[in-house]
């Protein structure tokens, strides 16, 4: 028997992907890159390639020849097999009108094809039931008799709330009661966070310029990646001390303070590269940097600072956060600082800064 590539289903950075786990073979992971464009993700520990059928049959082919199979997860072939499954004219219909309304509340694509997908999961289900029939009752026996019968993460049963809620929020004569839709409980997990050593010996360790200046302005700022390849020049504020942060997650636009250390590093990198359109460019002039570079360049950074942890890029800016929080910087300012809409969302640093929890003296020491 050759070789197995199994094949699972994964949400990361916010999109659908498919994630796959293999015996480490140089060879596979050039012909998957060329391929099906695969990318390694830290966070995922795991190469992953875009959620698309078309693309899982054509590398099956390409792989024939090499004795390699793909091996589907029984989550995965169950997804798949509700894609095939056909829905009723008024089902295709109304999901047309909540994809357009989504499209003309400028909803991002990534976000419209998730929602959708597991809408359309949901009333293939249940068949030719019409929509205005489709009760809550109906929902619960969904997430009993799908959803935890096949053992789906509560990811994707969070997908199947958001967008059965917001859809139901666009149509009539409904039955459904939109605010008494339940949700699975939350995985309380706490963000990983590197010590200022770390971060340290990780922002020392590029030679190149771009790189050192792309990682300083990530910690030092708490930025996101797609943040960071967003900006322009014309962003950075040096006479305020500033950095413009236009249309983030959610629309939104912020400011973030501005490191001295941290300008004069992005005058040097400037005075080397010339950036034309964006702050950061890719080998051809007038293309933003590429997230996948940038994650090659931190992987290079870690190797040479010896640092084994599976660390990625947002490690830094949940670190940005935590030493904030640990220097006695005010939860609500790390707040404005971080582009949260909820407090809640920033609380959870406070359960990894480690100011207060080394104040605590363990009973052991009274023994």
């Amino acid at each position: 028997m050759g070789k197995q590539i199994i094949v699972s289903d994964c949400l990361h950075r916010e999109q659908a992907r498919f994630k796959l786990e293999f015996d480490y073979d140089s060879n596979l992971i050039k012909l998957l890159k060329n391929t099906a464009d695969a990318s390694w993700s830290y966070t995922l520990n795991a190469w992953y390639i875009n959620n698309n059928l078309n693309l899982l049959q054509k590398l099956r082919k390409e792989l024939a020849p090499l004795n390699v199979g793909l091996a589907l997860t029984k989550e995965t072939q169950l997804l798949l097999d509700e894609k095939f499954k056909s829905l009723s004219e008024e089902a295709e219909q109304k999901i047309n009108y909540f994809i357009e309304w989504m499209r003309s509340k400028r909803y991002s694509e990534s976000t419209i094809g998730t929602y959708t997908d597991a809408l359309k999961t949901f009333m293939k289900f249940f068949g030719d039931k019409k929509i205005q029939e489709l009760n809550n009752r109906d929902i619960i026996v969904f997430n009993n008799e799908y959803i935890l019968k096949n053992r789906l993460s509560p990811s994707f049963q969070n997908q199947v709330v958001n967008g059965i809620k917001l859809f139901f929020r666009t149509i009539e004569n409904k039955q459904i009661e939109i605010e008494s839709i339940h949700r699975p409980k939350r995985q309380k997990l706490l963000p990983n966070v590197l010590s200022k050593e770390e971060v340290k010996l990780i922002l020392s360790a590029p030679r190149n310029i771009k790189h050192r200046a792309m990682l300083s302005l990530i910690y030092s700022c708490g930025l996101r990646c797609g943040e960071l390849l967003n900006l322009r020049p014309e962003n950075i504020d040096s006479k305020r001390g500033l950095v413009l942060i236009k249309q983030a997650k959610g629309k939104k636009d912020r400011i973030v303070p501005l490191s001295l250390k941290v300008l004069e590093l992005l005058r040097e990198y400037y005075k080397t590269y010339k950036p034309k359109i964006w702050l950061f460019e890719g080998q051809n002039n007038g293309t933003s940097y590429s997230e996948k570079s940038l994650q090659s360049a931190l992987k290079q950074c870690l190797n040479k600072a010896n640092i084994n942890k599976p660390v990625t890029l947002h490690w830094l800016r949940h670190s940005y956060a935590t030493h904030l929080l640990e220097s006695g910087t005010d939860l609500r300012y790390i707040q404005e600082l971080l582009g949260h809409s909820s407090s809640k969302t920033t609380e959870i640093y406070t359960h990894v800064s480690a100011k207060s929890i080394q104040t605590i003296r363990s009973p052991f020491d009274d023994l």
